[in-house]
C-alpha cells in the first residue's frame, strides 16, 4: 500500500540552519540562479514592503515573502508564508497563498498566467518565458493586501 524506504536508505532531513539568501541563490546552477533573482527582483519590486527571508516547506527551501499566522479548520496553528519562490528539479514554482469566499486567487486567475500549470494557489512553469510576469506581478500585489489563507489576526 505504501512505498516503503530503500534498504539502508536514509530519511530526507531538511538542515539544521537554512541559507541565507544570497548563500540560497549562489547554491543554484547558474541559469536556474539567473531565473531565480529575476523572479525575486520583480517580486520584491511588486511588494516592497514584504521582506524575503528563507524558510522550508513545499518539499525544500525557498524563498518566502510575508510571514503570517494561520488556523486551520481543524484548529491547527502554524506560521506560513504569503508568497514563495522555489527552484525545484526541473521547473519553478511560485506559491499565492492567498484565498477567501471567493476563491483562490491563483485558481480564480489561471487563464491569465501563461504556459503554466497551476493548483489552488501553485503556478508551476518550466521556462521564464512560460510566465505572463505582468499578470503574475499583479497577482502578487492582490497576494500582499488579501493576505494568507485562514490567517488569524
Amino acid at each position: 500500500m505504501f512505498a516503503r524506504r530503500a534498504s539502508g536508505a536514509q530519511p530526507r532531513r531538511m538542515p539544521k540552519t537554512l541559507p541565507t539568501l544570497d548563500e540560497f541563490l549562489a547554491a543554484l546552477p547558474p541559469d536556474r540562479r539567473d531565473t531565480m533573482t529575476t523572479l525575486h527582483q520583480a517580486i520584491r519590486k511588486a511588494v516592497p514592503k514584504l521582506a524575503p527571508l528563507i524558510m522550508s516547506g513545499m518539499g525544500g527551501p525557498l524563498i518566502a515573502y510575508g510571514k503570517y499566522r494561520y488556523k486551520s479548520a481543524s484548529g491547527r496553528e502554524g506560521d506560513w508564508f504569503t508568497i514563495g519562490l522555489a527552484a525545484g528539479k526541473s521547473g519553478y514554482a511560485l506559491h499565492l497563498c492567498v484565498g477567501g469566499e471567493g476563491g483562490y486567487l491563483v485558481e480564480k486567475n489561471a487563464a491569465k498566467l501563461g504556459k503554466v500549470k497551476t493548483g489552488r494557489s501553485c503556478i508551476n512553469f518550466q521556462k521564464p518565458e512560460d510566465l505572463n510576469l505582468p499578470a503574475t506581478m499583479a497577482l502578487v500585489k492582490q497576494a500582499e493586501r488579501f493576505g494568507g489563507i485562514n490567517a488569524v489576526t
